[in-house]
């Protein structure tokens, strides 16, 4: 059974109401959402009936779409899910879906040599591990790094299709080391993602630099009716090669970065390098002393401190010091715990 755009939208739609448990909806409550989403993604005016809301309710409950959805009518009016947990997008896949996709990951496989390809590998296994779980009802076979709870990852499609429809925002952000949040107005240019946590990449009005945002520090953010500018000749992939991690201004200059991994934890970074400039400069009787050229900043350290004892920083000096005062500072907060104690 094919559906078309418009059902999508209705189904979603009805389906984000029914989760919302603050709210009692009755069928003219439902018809006027469904008629402004419509209205909102399609630019039709002319709304929907009754008929249509209630065969779309009627649908969602049977097993045409694979929904099964537990949808109840209370005193007699107001509809709601039964489950509190159920939404559309949980229903399982059903077994035609499934055997379609996973003809689709069988050929996606068979590009995974081709360079154009190596970052769906990733992808492809991610879905057909969830195609197994959704078909035999059996465990992972496979874990990947991933936070559920990580407040503003909802907002990620959304703030994509805005920074791909060059759409310029009103954010109020407010960073960790501000008391309150503050609201401007941005021109977002890249999602990037680091360590499992999201970052947008935007150029202020205020003060035309880029910025940094961490998803999870942005409060709220919408439209604005304001010309998009674009950052001209920016080219991102090579604006951050140089970087580890995501913070990095743009008169940031790449330094050679020098440090010796001992002969215990050698083995980890020659097989997991820090950055991909990495290269072995020499071998030594204490370990294997590495080189990375990359732009100093907040990640690089955390990455060094990551290894504590089993990695010395050679060289720049600036970054020798920067390590030392910290692991100093460490040092002092445990002195004066264990002396606490």
């Amino acid at each position: 059974m094919s559906i078309n755009k418009l059902a999508l939208i209705r189904y979603k739609t009805i389906d984000e109401c029914l989760k919302n448990r603050f709210r009692k909806w009755t069928l003219e409550d439902l018809i006027e959402k469904v008629s402004e989403a419509i209205y909102e993604y399609e630019g039709i005016d002319t709304g929907v009936s009754k008929r249509t809301i209630q065969a779309d309710l009627q649908i969602m409950r049977s097993d045409k779409l694979g929904y099964n959805a537990p949808i109840v009518v209370l005193e007699r009016k107001f509809y709601t899910y039964e489950d509190a947990k159920y939404s559309i997008t949980n229903a399982p896949i059903n077994h035609a879906d499934i055997q379609k996709i996973k003809e689709v990951v069988d050929i996606l496989k068979q590009f995974s040599e081709f360079s154009y390809f190596e970052e769906m590998t990733e992808v492809v296994a991610k879905l057909e591990n969830n195609l197994n779980k959704s078909a035999k009802k059996s465990q992972n076979y496979i874990q990947f790094e991933g936070n559920k709870r990580l407040k503003g990852i909802e907002h990620l499609n959304t703030l994509y299709q805005f920074i791909l429809n060059k759409k310029t925002l009103s954010i109020e952000y407010q960073s960790f080391k501000a008391a309150q949040s503050q609201e401007n107005i941005y021109y977002p240019y890249l999602l990037k993602e680091y360590r499992n946590r999201w970052f947008l990449i935007a150029k202020s009005k205020k003060n035309k630099n880029l910025v940094t945002m961490a998803l999870d520090r942005i409060i709220a953010f919408r439209e604005v009716e304001e010309i998009f500018l674009p950052h001209e000749n920016m080219d991102f992939d090579a604006y951050y090669a140089d970087v580890l991690g995501v913070t990095k201004t743009e008169k940031a200059k790449a330094c050679q970065v020098v440090f010796l991994v001992d002969n215990a934890n050698a083995p980890y970074v020659l097989t997991k390098p820090l950055h991909h400039s990495q290269v072995v400069l020499k071998q030594e009787k204490k370990g294997i002393i590495f080189k990375i050229e990359v732009v100093l900043n907040f990640e690089l350290e955390r990455e060094i401190l990551g290894f504590g004892e089993n990695l010395t920083v050679l060289s720049p000096k600036i970054l020798v010091k920067k390590i030392e005062n910290r692991l100093k500072k460490a040092k002092e907060k445990y002195v004066k715990f264990t002396e606490n104690q």
